[in-house]
């Protein structure tokens, strides 16, 4: 499938007229750029001349580990340098230690054959295979990411499995407008609450969930629904486990990994790969291809890019943005090339395939395409729009929001490079820390969601932000949005995994989507219902496409234009306004098309959605201070927010007239009540 003239497209230096362009101040580091570039092309080189192809190379799966021929005998083959002797144990020689040695072969490897059994069967028995019936689904055009765990997804308190999930968590990723799930914790990890991060076996799916078929079939499922599915994959390190993890596979200390202090991750006490070893590059090139031939997968998102990054790990690190930071002997280039390899392998063989990348650096060029000077990732995590939610909830009064500052850190992100935004992830949801929602509302959640009652002014508040942040965040926070499960609607507890310190309970180890139930008249409801049409407009409209503008940043008040689609929030906790001016391009009319303070959202409906706004033919000054040929007047109740569009010959997206209430966010014309988001649409021209 590859071979030699693959690499046609690939020169001695790569392509940096764009990614300079974009950002002179990388001038000084064109050298660093063009080393990376050449150290990734003799890699490859060298790859292909010794291998035939990365194609070959990266199918090593099919030769290593065990392989049943056409008489049905099994080959067994690993990679053991350091070994002695290899023997294989199991059932099928009760579990003997002896009995079924290796041989050695040349460059540290072993190999073993077991003849079938006198009636032809294989001498190990294998599970019979599910094929796939569904193809992939194209790349979605807007990224909009449920991140899941198997195990969790269930209110009830124990493991929860691959058949579970795709009969009852599923249907609601694919009803909540979500186009792509991100499974974590697949690969097979020995302890449960490592969160899967610290996997010993790179090539088996966690059986605690159920049988390699469930989550094939779980995969093909989702397929059909048009959602496309994402693999958490770990090889920034690995368990430190001997007795069933890859930690001295052959005897050494070294094998996969490098030996000594380098080998080992100060923080998270496991083993850290030789990147620049060959067969460490064959197995974990052939791990990436072994997830997406067997299981299906589409893509991955690379937990801990920036601990690979960089010979700290980013520990003890508050990156800057100084560029002295990303070049120089800090960086492990072994690292980088390998990433590069990475991407660049599976864009080739799976053009629609997604790669994410979880860094907190800002590396430069992380998600430029390898030949532009790029590693080849299509997106990073915006790891700081998280921790800047969180801080403003845990440190300041309401009065002391600083529009400004939220805009900056929604928006600073690399240009040219895509983004995922998010609100709150995982992170957010393990114990020690809270979820927005938990923020917002604390023990009140678990007594006064009732939709029975009145809203009491903690709650009020926590249901009108929450909206207004998720909203905000998934339209100004980057090219992709992502959501962990259940915060959707507001999950009211922290994740905590069975350990010692709990008494082993599952009680906080799970997803209490039994609160949607619509007999429990829960406001929960609400917020999933308000996260629904969230994203259904931005199926519509697709604002996570384009590049924004954003106009205003005071008041309390934040306004912005991104895909023809006006937003405005208005986050004051008490002042509303009336007859408020924003620019706007076009001349037309505009409708809301979402509005946060909508009664079935758990709003105060004080918007008349039906209500349409003209534009004046009066300049004013707009995005980036230039100046717009048409305005609008809108008023809005204190708290919230809404988006606005309209057509102008083709989709314009505005905030129409009217008024809004304090803390209100929307995406239209109109006004809004307190703590309300919206959108419209409509006609104009």
């Amino acid at each position: 499938m590859a071979d030699h003239s693959e690499r046609d497209e690939f020169t001695e230096l790569p392509d940096l007229s764009e990614f300079l362009r974009e950002d002179p101040y990388l001038v000084p580091y064109q050298e660093d750029l063009c080393r990376r570039y050449q150290l990734f092309t003799e890699r490859l080189s060298k790859l292909e001349e010794a291998e035939g192809s990365f194609d070959d190379f990266t199918r090593s799966y099919m030769s290593y580990g065990v392989q049943r021929q056409a008489n049905n005998s099994l080959m067994f083959r690993e990679w053991a340098p350091g070994a002695q002797a290899l023997f294989l144990t199991g059932d099928f020689n009760d579990w003997n230690s002896t009995s079924h040695p290796y041989t050695k072969k040349e460059y540290g490897k072993w190999e073993l054959y077991l003849p079938p059994k006198r009636d032809k069967a294989p001498a190990i028995e294998h599970e019979t295979k599910l094929k796939h019936q569904h193809t992939r689904p194209k790349r979605p055009r807007s990224l909009r990411i449920y991140e899941a765990h198997v195990g969790i997804a269930s209110p009830a308190e124990e493991i929860a499995t691959y058949t579970n999930f795709t009969l009852n968590v599923l249907p609601k990723i694919k009803d909540l407008g979500y186009n792509c799930v991100q499974l974590m914790a697949i690969m097979e990890h020995a302890y449960y609450g490592s969160f899967g991060y610290q996997v010993t076996n790179f090539f088996a799916a966690s059986s605690r969930f159920g049988t390699p078929e469930d989550l094939k079939r779980l995969v093909d499922t989702a397929h059909s629904l048009g959602i496309t599915v994402l693999l958490d994959v770990v090889h920034s390190h690995a368990s430190s486990n001997t007795a069933d993890g890859l930690n001295k596979f052959d005897g050494t200390d070294s094998c996969f990994f490098h030996s000594g202090p380098r080998g080992h991750h100060p923080q998270w006490g496991s083993r850290l790969f030789n990147y620049q070893s060959w067969e460490v590059l064959r197995f974990l090139l052939s791990n990436l291809r072994w997830w997406m031939e067997e299981y299906r997968f589409d893509g991955f998102r690379f937990d801990g890019v920036s601990s690979m990054l960089y010979h700290h790990h980013g520990i003890a690190m508050s990156f800057s943005g100084g560029y002295s930071e990303y070049f120089g002997m800090q960086v492990d280039e072994d690292s980088i090339i390998h990433l590069m390899l990475s991407n660049h392998i599976l864009h080739t063989l799976y053009p629609d395939c997604i790669t994410i990348a979880e860094d907190v650096s800002g590396m430069p060029g992380l998600c430029k395409p390898v030949k532009n000077g790029g590693l080849g990732f299509d997106y990073r995590l915006n790891m700081a729009v998280p921790d800047k939610w969180i801080q403003i909830l845990k440190e300041l009064k309401d009065e002391e929001w600083d529009m400004g500052n939220i805009v900056y850190t929604l928006t600073n992100r690399r240009k040219g490079e895509g983004s995922i935004g998010y609100a709150e992830s995982h992170d957010q949801a393990l114990v020690g820390d809270k979820s927005l929602a938990f923020w917002l509302m604390d023990k009140e959640m678990y007594t006064n969601m009732s939709s029975l009652i009145p809203m009491t002014p903690v709650i009020d508040r926590g249901i009108q932000l929450h909206k207004m942040i998720r909203l905000l965040t998934h339209a100004l926070g980057g090219e992709g949005y992502l959501n962990f499960m259940g915060n959707e609607f507001g999950h009211p507890d922290w994740l905590d995994f069975p350990r010692k310190g709990n008494g082993e309970s599952y009680q906080y180890a799970r997803r209490q989507y039994n609160l949607l139930d619509p007999d429990n008249n829960l406001r929960y409801t609400q917020l999933y219902a308000f996260d629904r049409d969230m994203n259904l407009t931005e199926d519509k409209y697709g604002w996570l496409t384009v590049y924004h503008g954003y106009e205003k940043k005071e008041d309390k008040v934040i306004v912005f234009e991104r895909a023809n689609v006006m937003f405005v929030f208005n986050f004051h906790p008490s002042n509303s306004y009336s007859d408020y001016r924003i620019a706007a391009g076009p001349n037309g009319k505009y409708r809301i098309k979402l509005d946060s303070d909508a009664e079935q959202y758990g709003g105060h409906g004080r918007l008349d959605t039906d209500t349409e706004f003209f534009t004046e033919q009066e300049p004013f000054k707009g995005v980036n201070d230039q100046w717009q040929p048409h305005s609008l007047k809108v008023g809005y109740r204190n708290r919230v927010g809404y988006s606005t569009a309209g057509w102008v010959g083709y989709r314009v997206g505005y905030s129409t007239a009217g008024w809004v209430e304090y803390r209100v966010g929307y995406s239209t014309a109109g006004w809004v009540g307190y703590r309300v988001g919206c959108s419209t649409a409509g006609w104009v021209g």
